[in-house]
């Protein structure tokens, strides 16, 4: 069985995101990139179930620029056997990435594949499911645990009420949540073999998907700088300031 487990290059979290003078973006130019961390813990996630002897491969796919190879690289070095590349300079909108996603798929045939639920550059938590309707797979999404069975899976799902286990049939999509597991890092030794490890490159075109976006962004800006608080000398005076300023009562 295979495990697919796309992987996205953003912004490293510790780096302070700086928008763009003209409000198109953010500034990606000069700033430390890396793996999603959700994403991450998908390739943890499908290591482990390779190591289980539930799986006999696991691929790693990025869709973006070129330099997405080093996101794909740091898969190969925590323990991914190969990569795949559909490289562009579109920006992919997460129904793009969905079709594209579905392409590889179909051509790879894995039984399981494992994402990330949202990317911390959009945050859109969108990708997993619209991959999920296209191909018409069982859809397991904000997964903290997962079990593989003869034919199915196990997945244990946090929910606003606590934990929910739900029971798919294979193949199955599934979104990763934080207490999933914690991603190992990578040695010396696996880095240096991931640089032997294949990675096939294709484009868009060569898996018949049109880029063309349907989103448009007005602009970009800054959050407003949160106010400083204020103290009251009586519960009245809390009330009253509920009502005339917050206007919450």
């Amino acid at each position: 069985m295979k495990v697919l487990v796309p992987v996205k290059r953003v912004i490293d979290y510790n780096v302070k995101v700086r928008v763009k003078g003209d409000g198109t973006g953010v500034e990606t130019a000069n700033v430390k990139m890396s793996m999603n961390p959700f994403d991450e813990i998908g390739i943890e996630e499908a290591l482990r179930i390779r190591e289980a002897g539930a799986a006999d491969e696991v691929i790693a796919v990025s869709i973006g620029v070129k330099q997405c190879q080093e996101t794909i690289r740091t898969a190969l070095a925590m323990g991914a056997d190969r990569g795949v590349l559909v490289e562009t300079d579109d920006n992919a909108e997460p129904l793009a990435v969905a079709k594209i996603l579905k392409a590889v798929i179909e051509k790879e045939g894995p039984e399981v594949v494992i994402l990330g639920k949202q990317a911390i550059d959009d945050d859109s938590n969108q990708t997993g499911q619209m991959l999920s309707a296209l191909l018409g797979w069982s859809q397991a999404t904000f997964a903290s645990k997962i079990e593989l069975g003869d034919g199915t899976a196990n997945i244990t799902r946090e929910v606003d009420g606590g934990l929910e286990t739900i029971k798919v049939k294979l193949p199955v999509v599934v979104t990763t949540d934080l207490r999933l597991n914690e991603p190992r890092y990578a040695s010396l030794p696996n880095i240096m073999k991931a640089k032997k490890k294949p990675i096939d490159v294709m484009t868009p075109a060569d898996l018949g998907v049109d880029m063309t976006p349907r989103l448009e962004t007005l602009t970009v800006v800054e959050p407003p700088k949160r106010e400083g608080g204020g103290k009251v000398e009586s519960v009245q005076e809390l009330v009253e300031k509920l009502r005339t300023e917050a206007k919450v009562i």
